[in-house]
C-alpha cells in the first residue's frame, strides 16, 4: 500500500521532509536561467534544475512534491517538465505528490482521477498519464468530487490528500466557521476525510486518504490529529510561511508518525544564503530541517 511504502520511507531515512519542487526561473541560479527568453527554455532549465535537487536529496528525504501552477504558466513545455518531473524522482525511488488540488462533479473528477492517480480509457487500451503516487485534492465540493479519487485509489494503489485547515492566512475566514453542530468547518471537513478513508488503512493504520494541515495552525493541528487517527497528514507552512518545528509537533503521533512536512522555497533557494552550488546547499538546507523536526519529534519509529 502506498501510504505504508511513504511511512516505511520515513522510518528508514528517519526524515518526515518533503522537498516541495514548487519550481520557477527566478528560483533558478544564473547560470542556468541566464539566456532564457522563451517557454521552452524556462522549462528547460527548470527541469534541469530539478533534477539536481533530486540527485542531491533523493538518499537523505522520502519524498516531493510537485505543484502544477508553477509548471501551467510556462505552456505546453511547463507541462513537460512537470511530468518529466514526476518521471524522474520516482526513477530515484521517492514518493510523488502531485500539488493540483483537483476536484468538480463526479463524472469530472474521474477525469482528473485518471490522469493523476490512474489511467485513460483510449479506444483498445487504457494509458497512464502523469502517474503521481499522492495527489492533492479539494473536498469542499462533497463527496461526489471526492469518491473518484478513492476509487483510483483503491484501484491503483494511490493515495491523497485532501484540504482540510490549509496554511494560509484567510483560510479562517470559511474553515473556522462555525456550523448549527457545534463543529467548525474545518472539523467538519476533517471528519468526512476519516470516513473516506476508513476502508483502505495500511499495516501501520493509515489509510490512503489523507489531510492538508497547515503548520501554521497549531491548535487547529492538535484538534484534527485527535479526531483524525487515521490521516496522514500532509503539512505546508514550514520555512517561509513562518511556521516552525515546534509548531507542528501536533501534527504527528507519539511514535513520530503521521505526517510529511513540505518545504519549497527554504530548500529550492537554499543557495542564495548559503553560497555554493545549489544542489549541495539544497542538501544542506534538508539536512537542517531533518533535524530540526527530529529535535522536537524524536526517533521515528513503527506502531
Amino acid at each position: 500500500m502506498i501510504t505504508d511504502k511513504l511511512l516505511e520511507k520515513i522510518i528508514e531515512k528517519q526524515n518526515p521532509v518533503c522537498v516541495g519542487l514548487d519550481t520557477v526561473l527566478e528560483y533558478l541560479p544564473e547560470e542556468l536561467a541566464g539566456g532564457v527568453c522563451d517557454f521552452a527554455g524556462a522549462a528547460s532549465a527548470i527541469l534541469g534544475f530539478n533534477k539536481g535537487i533530486v540527485d542531491a536529496t533523493c538518499d537523505i528525504v522520502p519524498s516531493v512534491k510537485i505543484q502544477i501552477a508553477c509548471y501551467e504558466q510556462y505552456g505546453e513545455a511547463g507541462i513537460k517538465a512537470f511530468n518529466d518531473t514526476i518521471a524522474y524522482a520516482k526513477k530515484k525511488g521517492l514518493i510523488v505528490i502531485a500539488d493540483c488540488k483537483r476536484n468538480d462533479i463526479g463524472s469530472t473528477a474521474e477525469k482528473y482521477a485518471n490522469a493523476y492517480l490512474g489511467e485513460t480509457p483510449l479506444k483498445e487500451k487504457r494509458a497512464a498519464v502523469f502517474s503521481a503516487d499522492f495527489l492533492t485534492v479539494n473536498g469542499y465540493l462533497g463527496s461526489d468530487g471526492i469518491l473518484p479519487f478513492t476509487d483510483a485509489c483503491k484501484k491503483y494503489d494511490k493515495g491523497i490528500f485532501a484540504l482540510v485547515k490549509t496554511s494560509n492566512p484567510s483560510s479562517g475566514e470559511l474553515q473556522n466557521l462555525k456550523l448549527a453542530d457545534g463543529r467548525t468547518v474545518y472539523e467538519c471537513m476533517g471528519d468526512m476525510v476519516e470516513k473516506w478513508g476508513e476502508d483502505s488503512r495500511g499495516k501501520y493504520g493509515y489509510s490512503a486518504v489523507g489531510a492538508v494541515v497547515g503548520a501554521t495552525y497549531p491548535e487547529e493541528a492538535k484538534i484534527l490529529r485527535a479526531r483524525l487517527p487515521h490521516a496522514l497528514f500532509l503539512v505546508p507552512g514550514y520555512g517561509a510561511q513562518g511556521a516552525n518545528a515546534e509548531m507542528l509537533k501536533n501534527c504527528f503521533d507519539r511514535n513520530g508518525l503521521g505526517g510529511i512536512v513540505n518545504n519549497s522555497r527554504g530548500i529550492l533557494t537554499a543557495y542564495k544564503k548559503r553560497g555554493g552550488n545549489y544542489a549541495e546547499a539544497a542538501r544542506a538546507a534538508a539536512l537542517d530541517m531533518k533535524a530540526d523536526l527530529l529535535s522536537v519529534l524524536g526517533e521515528i519509529c513503527a506502531k
